[in-house]
Protein backbone atom coordinates (compact mmCIF):
# COMPACT_ATOMS: atom_id res chain seq x y z
CA UNK A 1 0.00 0.00 0.00
CA UNK A 2 1.31 3.20 -1.07
CA UNK A 3 2.08 5.92 1.74
CA UNK A 4 -0.83 8.74 1.92
CA UNK A 5 0.49 12.08 -0.14
CA UNK A 6 1.43 14.90 1.75
CA UNK A 7 -0.43 18.15 1.75
CA UNK A 8 1.35 20.56 -0.43
CA UNK A 9 1.37 24.54 0.05
CA UNK A 10 0.59 26.45 -2.88
CA UNK A 11 0.80 30.13 -2.20
CA UNK A 12 -1.82 31.85 -4.45
CA UNK A 13 -3.99 30.10 -6.96
CA UNK A 14 -3.09 30.77 -10.75
CA UNK A 15 -4.92 33.74 -12.33
CA UNK A 16 -6.33 31.80 -15.15
CA UNK A 17 -7.83 28.41 -15.22
CA UNK A 18 -5.86 26.54 -18.27
CA UNK A 19 -4.77 27.59 -21.77
CA UNK A 20 -6.35 26.36 -25.17
CA UNK A 21 -4.19 26.17 -28.18
CA UNK A 22 -4.53 28.74 -31.28
CA UNK A 23 -4.45 28.46 -34.75
CA UNK A 24 -4.80 24.31 -34.66
CA UNK A 25 -6.59 22.30 -36.93
CA UNK A 26 -9.85 20.62 -35.33
CA UNK A 27 -8.60 16.90 -34.68
CA UNK A 28 -8.97 14.16 -32.30
CA UNK A 29 -5.97 15.06 -30.56
CA UNK A 30 -6.90 19.32 -30.09
CA UNK A 31 -10.28 17.55 -27.98
CA UNK A 32 -8.31 16.16 -25.51
CA UNK A 33 -7.45 18.24 -22.60
CA UNK A 34 -4.21 17.98 -20.26
CA UNK A 35 -4.68 18.16 -16.16
CA UNK A 36 -2.21 20.36 -14.71
CA UNK A 37 -2.87 19.91 -10.88
CA UNK A 38 -2.29 23.14 -8.66
CA UNK A 39 0.79 21.73 -7.21
CA UNK A 40 2.43 20.92 -10.71
CA UNK A 41 1.66 24.60 -11.61
CA UNK A 42 3.61 25.94 -8.22
CA UNK A 43 6.53 23.36 -9.17
CA UNK A 44 6.32 25.58 -13.06
CA UNK A 45 6.21 28.85 -11.22
CA UNK A 46 8.64 28.62 -7.98
CA UNK A 47 11.62 26.89 -10.62
CA UNK A 48 10.93 28.62 -13.98
CA UNK A 49 9.35 32.07 -13.64
CA UNK A 50 10.65 32.97 -9.67
CA UNK A 51 14.14 31.37 -10.72
CA UNK A 52 13.85 29.24 -7.68
CA UNK A 53 16.58 26.23 -7.21
CA UNK A 54 14.76 23.20 -6.19
CA UNK A 55 15.43 22.96 -2.58
CA UNK A 56 14.32 26.85 -2.10
CA UNK A 57 11.22 25.94 -4.28
CA UNK A 58 10.39 22.43 -2.08
CA UNK A 59 10.58 24.45 1.39
CA UNK A 60 8.42 27.16 0.21
CA UNK A 61 5.90 24.06 -0.68
CA UNK A 62 6.81 22.42 2.31
CA UNK A 63 7.72 18.92 0.86
CA UNK A 64 11.03 17.06 0.03
CA UNK A 65 13.38 18.36 -1.98
CA UNK A 66 13.07 15.08 -4.16
CA UNK A 67 8.91 14.92 -4.26
CA UNK A 68 9.50 18.87 -5.71
CA UNK A 69 11.80 17.53 -8.09
CA UNK A 70 8.88 14.85 -9.26
CA UNK A 71 6.29 17.45 -9.09
CA UNK A 72 8.53 19.43 -11.36
CA UNK A 73 9.40 16.88 -13.96
CA UNK A 74 5.80 15.82 -14.24
CA UNK A 75 4.16 19.27 -14.83
CA UNK A 76 7.07 19.74 -17.66
CA UNK A 77 6.04 16.63 -19.05
CA UNK A 78 2.61 17.38 -19.49
CA UNK A 79 3.36 20.54 -20.82
CA UNK A 80 5.59 19.79 -23.11
CA UNK A 81 2.71 16.95 -24.15
CA UNK A 82 -0.17 19.87 -24.53
CA UNK A 83 2.38 21.79 -26.69
CA UNK A 84 3.93 19.69 -29.18
CA UNK A 85 -0.16 17.68 -29.71
CA UNK A 86 -1.78 20.86 -29.51
CA UNK A 87 -4.13 20.01 -26.44
CA UNK A 88 -5.63 22.70 -24.21
CA UNK A 89 -4.19 22.45 -20.59
CA UNK A 90 -6.58 22.38 -17.66
CA UNK A 91 -5.32 23.64 -14.35
CA UNK A 92 -6.99 22.15 -11.22
CA UNK A 93 -7.07 19.32 -8.35
CA UNK A 94 -4.53 17.87 -6.79
CA UNK A 95 -3.64 18.09 -2.78
CA UNK A 96 -2.98 21.34 -2.33
CA UNK A 97 -3.41 24.24 0.38
CA UNK A 98 -3.52 27.70 -0.25
CA UNK A 99 -1.07 29.83 1.87
CA UNK A 100 -3.68 32.38 2.42
CA UNK A 101 -6.67 33.23 5.38
CA UNK A 102 -9.73 31.92 5.44
CA UNK A 103 -12.95 33.75 5.90
CA UNK A 104 -16.70 32.75 6.81
CA UNK A 105 -19.82 34.11 5.71
CA UNK A 106 -22.17 34.70 8.50
CA UNK A 107 -25.38 34.48 6.15
CA UNK A 108 -24.86 31.59 3.83
CA UNK A 109 -22.36 29.71 5.85
CA UNK A 110 -19.77 29.64 3.51
CA UNK A 111 -16.01 29.49 4.23
CA UNK A 112 -13.47 30.96 1.50
CA UNK A 113 -9.59 32.30 1.18
CA UNK A 114 -8.09 35.60 0.17
CA UNK A 115 -5.47 34.87 -1.39
CA UNK A 116 -4.22 38.33 -2.45
CA UNK A 117 -3.53 39.59 1.14
CA UNK A 118 -3.19 43.36 0.10
CA UNK A 119 -6.71 43.54 -0.71
CA UNK A 120 -9.67 43.89 2.15
CA UNK A 121 -12.34 41.01 2.33
CA UNK A 122 -15.76 42.96 1.78
CA UNK A 123 -18.01 40.47 0.07
CA UNK A 124 -18.77 36.73 0.43
CA UNK A 125 -17.68 35.53 -3.56
CA UNK A 126 -20.94 33.30 -3.13
CA UNK A 127 -23.67 35.37 -1.79
CA UNK A 128 -22.02 38.96 -2.35
CA UNK A 129 -22.92 39.38 1.56
CA UNK A 130 -20.94 41.86 3.60
CA UNK A 131 -21.57 40.13 6.59
CA UNK A 132 -18.06 37.80 6.81
CA UNK A 133 -15.67 37.23 9.98
CA UNK A 134 -12.79 36.01 9.70
CA UNK A 135 -12.61 31.96 9.98
CA UNK A 136 -10.50 32.23 13.17
CA UNK A 137 -13.43 33.58 14.88
CA UNK A 138 -15.96 31.20 14.12
CA UNK A 139 -13.19 28.33 14.62
CA UNK A 140 -14.13 26.61 18.16
CA UNK A 141 -18.13 27.44 16.80
CA UNK A 142 -20.23 24.21 15.78
CA UNK A 143 -20.37 23.85 11.63
CA UNK A 144 -22.36 20.88 11.79
CA UNK A 145 -24.13 21.54 8.33
CA UNK A 146 -27.01 19.26 9.52
CA UNK A 147 -27.81 21.94 12.09
CA UNK A 148 -31.78 23.30 11.99
CA UNK A 149 -31.02 26.51 13.92
CA UNK A 150 -30.54 27.53 10.61
CA UNK A 151 -33.15 27.99 8.44
CA UNK A 152 -34.67 28.80 4.79
CA UNK A 153 -37.50 30.86 4.85
CA UNK A 154 -40.46 31.94 2.34
CA UNK A 155 -40.66 35.62 3.37
CA UNK A 156 -44.64 34.90 1.29
CA UNK A 157 -45.87 31.76 2.86
CA UNK A 158 -43.83 31.13 5.84
CA UNK A 159 -42.00 28.01 4.07
CA UNK A 160 -39.13 26.50 5.88
CA UNK A 161 -36.21 24.25 5.19
CA UNK A 162 -32.84 23.69 7.14
CA UNK A 163 -30.49 25.79 5.43
CA UNK A 164 -28.08 24.46 3.70
CA UNK A 165 -23.94 25.59 4.18
CA UNK A 166 -22.46 26.84 1.00
CA UNK A 167 -25.65 27.12 -0.77
CA UNK A 168 -27.12 31.01 -0.46
CA UNK A 169 -30.74 30.65 0.76
CA UNK A 170 -31.31 33.74 -1.79
CA UNK A 171 -30.54 30.43 -4.47
CA UNK A 172 -32.79 28.18 -3.29
CA UNK A 173 -36.67 28.60 -3.93
CA UNK A 174 -40.24 28.00 -2.34
CA UNK A 175 -42.12 24.93 -3.04
CA UNK A 176 -44.99 26.87 -3.10
CA UNK A 177 -43.99 29.22 -5.95
CA UNK A 178 -43.24 32.46 -4.43
CA UNK A 179 -39.70 32.82 -5.08
CA UNK A 180 -36.47 32.89 -3.69
CA UNK A 181 -36.03 32.03 0.37
CA UNK A 182 -34.46 34.02 2.99
CA UNK A 183 -32.03 33.03 5.44
CA UNK A 184 -33.10 32.88 9.47
CA UNK A 185 -30.74 31.90 12.99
Amino acid sequence: MPRPKRWRKVSNPPIISGFKPYGTSTNEATTESVLLRYEEYEAIRLCDYEGMNHYQASMAMEVSRPTLTRIYAIARQKIAEAFVLGKQIIIEGGKIYFDSEWYSCNDCGCYFNHPNKQVAVIHCPLCNSEQIVSAETTYNESMDSTSTSDQCICPTCGYEKPHTHGIPCKQELCHHGHGHLKHTR
